[in-house]
């Protein structure tokens, strides 16, 4: 039984990277090039004469419309369709950024076409690639389900404040406490989810629905 291709839309500013990406791609037989972008307002352009599309690879530092618009548009104009983001930099904001505006995965540029299709099969197949940018084993909480943690309402404050863009010392003088009793909260949520980062408590928090943004 032959299993049906991936429709895939790259969308990035930088040319040579775009469509070196996508004739890469194109050599897996899992994976069909749909079409190729230059920019957010490219593909919504685009997107009309493909709406088929099952995932889009997004770069998120692009003119007229970037990454984060773009995916949030996409999102609210096609739920059910995929995004991955794709950067050359390990940027925790950039991170939080595009999950929050709906990407369901985030994948360094420097990564090898093997682990790229990984990624994108992975997503197609559970709606959401974690990896070590993050987080180490979030994908397991997210999937099963099993563990019902209980959290303090102090606790669901930090986890609301880490979605914004303070510093840990910013969010303990909002809350009034000292830094410490931040770093006590934080400590005490990633030993209850197993999770390592503020990035992964930021996309915990979201699929869970303990986020308001």
């Amino acid at each position: 039984m032959i299993t049906p291709s991936i429709s895939v839309a790259v969308v990035d500013d930088h040319t040579l990277f775009r469509s070196g990406l996508a004739s890469l791609l194109g050599e897996f037989d899992e994976i069909d090039i749909s079409f190729e972008a230059f920019n957010g307002a490219d593909l919504q352009t685009k997107l009309k004469k493909s709406p088929a599309v099952q995932l889009i690879l997004m770069d998120i530092n692009m003119p007229v419309m970037d990454g984060f618009a773009a995916t949030k548009w996409v999102k609210t104009n096609y739920p059910h369709m995929h995004v991955l983001a794709l950067s050359m930099l390990e940027d925790e904001k950039a991170i939080i950024g595009m999950i929050k505006a709906g990407a369901g995965g985030y994948m360094l540029k420097e990564s090898t076409p093997l682990e790229l299709l990984h990624a994108i099969k992975v997503i197609v197949e559970k709606g959401f690639y974690v990896n070590e940018l993050v987080s180490g084993k979030l994908l397991v909480a997210l999937k099963d389900g099993d563990s019902n943690p209980t959290f303090s309402a102090r606790e669901l404050t930090f986890l609301q404040h880490c979605c914004s863009e303070l510093t840990y010392k910013e969010i303990a003088e909002l809350m009034n406490v000292s830094p410490r009793t931040i770093d006590n909260y934080r400590e005490s949520l990633f030993a209850k989810l197993n999770i390592k980062s503020r990035t992964g408590l930021v996309v915990y928090g979201i699929k869970n629905k303990m986020i308001v943004i």
